[in-house]
């Protein structure tokens, strides 16, 4: 049984409240349980921390001993050099994930610390994001 966690950064925990528009009228734990229905062969996992340095934290603790993370490390994406640096440290796969397309958005969001470390990255699929990623680690 493949073993994947989600890490979900600032304001995630937001989701469903948080700009509709963008990012949906679902929370992340209705989806993340969906997910966990149509894909009862993996053991997943999320966190969510508006903490950077939790962030660091749990992705040390995950990187090597688990299948797969997926990573949306929000606004930390576009200014985090330490989460670059935790990403590239450890051995598990990461694929960076964001719900909106950031290259549609403000010009500061076109820039990644994660991406150049990530096994992949998918973008601008709204929550469908999440699972695209998922599908890529089976």
């Amino acid at each position: 049984m493949k073993k994947i966690i989600i890490i979900n950064g600032p304001n995630l925990n937001l989701l469903g409240k948080r700009e509709p528009n963008i990012y949906g009228s679902l929370t992340f734990v209705e989806f993340f349980d969906t997910v966990k229905e149509k894909y009862p062969n993996v053991a997943l996992e999320h966190f969510q921390s508006n903490i950077e340095g939790e962030i660091i934290d749990k992705i040390q603790s995950c990187g090597f001993n688990y299948d797969g993370i997926i990573l949306n490390a929000a606004a930390y994406t576009h200014t985090s050099v330490g989460i670059g640096d935790a990403v590239k440290a450890i051995e598990t796969p990461v694929v960076e994930v964001h719900i909106s397309n950031t290259f549609s958005r403000e010009e500061f969001r076109h820039q990644s610390f994660i991406a150049p470390n990530a096994k992949g990255v998918v973008l601008g699929f709204g929550l469908q994001s999440y699972e695209l990623a998922i599908q890529s680690f089976l």
